[in-house]
């Protein structure tokens, strides 16, 4: 399953998985990662239920999170340790 998505989405985890450099990963950032993305598809959800349906401006906040929650668990779930790291800013110093 996880080569299936690697495949799927490695124009999206390319860019993150470049290795040029140390990083630091601690198992505890891919799951505070899912939460994180969980909760932007909950406001993205809800900025949906709650928006007037004539107006096509509240569509707004529902692509900026939901976006960022698919792309969230996408990295969680296909991206290997170093794009975790990258998109959490953990570099070894």
């Amino acid at each position: 399953m996880r080569s299936l998505l690697r495949l799927l989405f490695g124009p999206l985890l390319r860019p993150l998985e470049r290795d040029d450099g140390d990083y630091a990963y601690k198992p505890s950032h891919r799951i505070i990662l899912v939460a994180v993305s969980i909760l932007f598809l909950f406001l993205a959800s809800m900025s949906l239920f709650l928006a007037p349906s004539w107006q096509w401006d509240y569509l707004i906040p529902v692509v900026v999170f939901g976006g960022a929650g698919f792309f969230g668990l996408i990295v969680a779930a296909a991206g290997k340790d170093v794009a975790v790291a990258r998109l959490w800013g953990s570099r070894n110093q």
